[in-house]
């Protein structure tokens, strides 16, 4: 048992090195609910997701949207994150039979998992309860689902600080003055060519 714990932990990280992380990544959740799920990277270790999601249920005919901000932690490397984040959710009941059970669910939402990045694929597994302030079946339900997302913009490997700092450079004027200087310092050797 403690080899092949071992053996597991070395093939995670070889996929790690080599694995990609994302800007943007869409696909599809399952789970206790099913549906779809997007997640933006706006900073190194945060994202913002968007889930839109039905029961699986057959008794139950709801659709909710949730909003999250998560925060990344890396596990085994950097493409092999723990995360844990809370949001909001909406959600709008459907009638039964011509009736309505209950009110429109709203209330927040927490949730906490596991994230693996290879290439453009992002596989992550979660635990989400949901705490209903106005409305719904309960007041508050959990849920857990695999999401198998489809990496859109990767993210660049490398760091990109340097770049931002030459950029930020090229829109002043002390540095195209500076740049001009520079070029009048240097000697044409090249005596048949006109200046």
């Amino acid at each position: 048992m403690k080899q092949l714990l071992i053996i597991s932990i070395a093939i995670l990280s070889t996929f790690s090195i080599c694995a990609q992380g994302y800007n943007i990544a869409g696909g599809i959740r399952m789970g206790t609910d099913w549906g779809i799920t997007g997640k933006y990277r706006f900073d190194k270790k945060e994202t913002v997701e968007a889930i839109i999601q039905s029961s699986a249920d057959k008794t139950k005919d709801e659709v909710i949207i949730t909003a999250l901000y998560e925060k990344h932690n890396p596990l085994i490397g950097k493409r092999f994150n723990f995360y844990t984040g809370a949001g909001i959710h909406k959600g709008w009941n459907n009638t039964v039979n011509g009736e309505t059970t209950y009110k429109d669910p709203f209330g927040l939402t927490a949730i906490a998992g596991i994230e693996f990045n290879l290439g453009r694929t992002n596989v992550s597994w979660d635990f989400k309860p949901a705490f209903n302030l106005i409305g719904g079946e309960r007041k508050m339900y959990t849920q857990s689902g695999i999401s198998l997302r489809y990496v859109f913009q990767k993210r660049p490997i490398f760091n990109r600080k340097n770049k931002k700092k030459d950029d930020k450079e090229k829109f002043n004027w002390k540095f195209w003055e500076k740049k001009k200087e520079e070029e009048k310092k240097k000697k044409n050797w090249k005596f048949w060519e006109k200046q």
